[in-house]
């Protein structure tokens, strides 16, 4: 089966809304379409956001056309509204022949189904066929690369895509030459940097502030109906009904694998941190408990800067999981949020802004709601 997000066809609302779409009118629609977006949500645009909306106009009447198209690769800092921007093209976009995608996700699938098709001369093909079955545009949110081997096959991806006509829309924290930024291995992602150079515009969004931080943004974020915890006392676990995390830690099947979990129960789980990320988990690991469990309870969250960058590293790759699947999270740790998570992996600027949307509990907190 095709790859594609539980996401109904907007077809016959757009059409409601602007009319039998074409390639003459569908610039002025996209752009309508944001206008009223920002409209509603008491943004203004920045004029970055403007000149993105302009290119994404454009390119949707070149393919309404059938005309070449040229991709869009948006970078810049955490809350600026790269992804804001994606959703909407995403949701204006007047055709039924795409799809939105998350680094993880998609990764995760891309590699079973190569190694399902691994006796085929194109694996890759073959894979592609069949996650983008008739698939004319391709948004991939999050885009970022930390690993060689997906590097080498994100040259390949792109390859692929380009030459099947896909166009694409990549978010990024990073600018092209910022990717896989590790001085040992960025000399052998410059074929994507190429690429990307090549078929693609590669675009700036900046805005004055982080949208995540406004009210008004509310229905635009996760981790909304979360909490983080600290200090994680006896009286605030009662307050809270949590469950205790003491006791020997339980057997967990995951895939081929058995995890460490505290508890578990219905469709909510509990673990620590150490169970998490200081163990050799993966992402795969974390989308597959995704499936079976929506409230995720971590414990003894410690200070990220004293624990080793591959430790870091996983448990940004944990949180980027959980928001993009909309779980509800509560986190506990003996400090402050702000400062727990500070540490050197390049990426936890993202994470501190998502998990800054969580209500914060206190013990101060919690004798104010007594």
């Amino acid at each position: 089966m095709p790859f594609r997000e539980s996401r109904p066809r907007r077809l016959p609302l757009l059409r409601r809304l602007f009319g039998k779409t074409t390639a003459s009118d569908s610039a002025p629609a996209i752009q309508r379409f944001f206008a009223d977006k920002a409209r509603q949500q008491g943004y203004t645009l920045s004029p970055s956001q403007l000149q993105v909306i302009d290119a994404m106009a454009r390119q949707t009447a070149y393919l309404l056309d059938r005309r070449p198209t040229r991709s869009l690769y948006l970078h810049g800092a955490v809350g600026r509204g790269k992804s804001w921007l994606l959703d909407g093209f995403f949701q204006a976009l007047p055709l039924p022949d795409k799809q939105r995608v998350h680094f993880h996700d998609f990764f995760a699938r891309l590699h079973r189904g190569m190694f399902a098709h691994r006796q085929q001369a194109d694996a890759l093909g073959a894979t592609l066929d069949q996650l983008l079955d008739g698939c004319r545009v391709l948004c991939f949110d999050e885009f970022h690369v930390h690993d060689i081997g997906d590097a080498m096959l994100i040259t390949r991806l792109f390859k692929a895509l380009f030459q099947r006509g896909i166009l694409v829309l990549v978010t990024s924290n990073y600018p092209p030459q910022g990717l896989l930024p590790n001085p040992l291995y960025h000399q052998r992602f410059k074929p994507v940097i190429d690429l990307i150079g090549a078929h693609m515009d590669v675009m700036q969004v900046s805005a004055p502030q982080d949208y995540r931080g406004l009210a008004q943004n509310h229905q635009q974020q996760r981790f909304t109906h979360g909490q983080y915890v600290w200090p994680g006392t006896p009286a605030q676990r009662r307050e809270l009904a949590l469950p205790p995390t003491a006791g020997p830690p339980l057997a967990l099947a995951v895939g081929s694998r058995q995890l460490q979990v505290r508890w578990h129960q219905a469709r909510s789980l509990a673990l620590t941190f150490n169970d998490l990320c200081e163990q050799p988990t993966a992402v795969m690991d974390y989308l597959l408990l995704c499936e079976d469990f929506d409230h995720w309870i971590i414990d003894d969250l410690p200070l990220l800067g004293e624990c080793p960058i591959a430790v870091q590293q996983r448990f940004i790759n944990l949180i980027d999981v959980l928001y993009d699947q909309d779980k509800h999270l509560t986190l506990l740790g003996q400090q402050p949020l702000d400062d727990a998570l500070q540490g050197q992996a390049i990426d936890l600027a993202r994470t501190r802004s998502r998990l800054g949307q969580l209500q914060q509990v206190s013990p101060l907190a919690l004798k104010s709601l007594s």
